[in-house]
């Protein structure tokens, strides 16, 4: 079952928001800087296969400059985090849109 969650680095002022899949895998993964709630990451990880598979190092490296690096570990024990807490795929699905507008813009 997919879930949508938040947490919070306080040490970074960064909210994490994770879509998982049914193992607890990072499917889609945006980072928002608190001071300000610029998202600095928007991965997913359908598009990280698809560049592994049909790109070249180089493809990989503009990719994870213009969008940030995907949780690449088992979201095990999120629930214990500062300020974690369950999200609605639709807010998740909001924050996604917005983070890739911007990331996509910058690019």
């Amino acid at each position: 079952m997919t879930t949508w969650f938040r947490t919070y680095y306080e040490d970074e002022d960064l909210w994490l928001y994770f879509e998982a899949d049914d193992e607890g895998w990072a499917a889609r993964h945006v980072e928002v800087r608190g001071k300000d709630s610029r998202p600095v990451t928007a991965a997913s990880l359908e598009e990280v296969l698809h560049l592994r598979d049909h790109a070249d190092f180089a493809a990989m490296g503009r990719y994870e400059r213009q969008y940030g690096v995907l949780a690449e570990a088992v979201l095990d024990g999120w629930q214990d985090q500062p300020q974690a807490g369950e999200i609605s795929a639709e807010e998740f699905e909001l924050l996604w849109v917005e983070a890739r507008r911007i990331l996509g813009a910058s690019g």
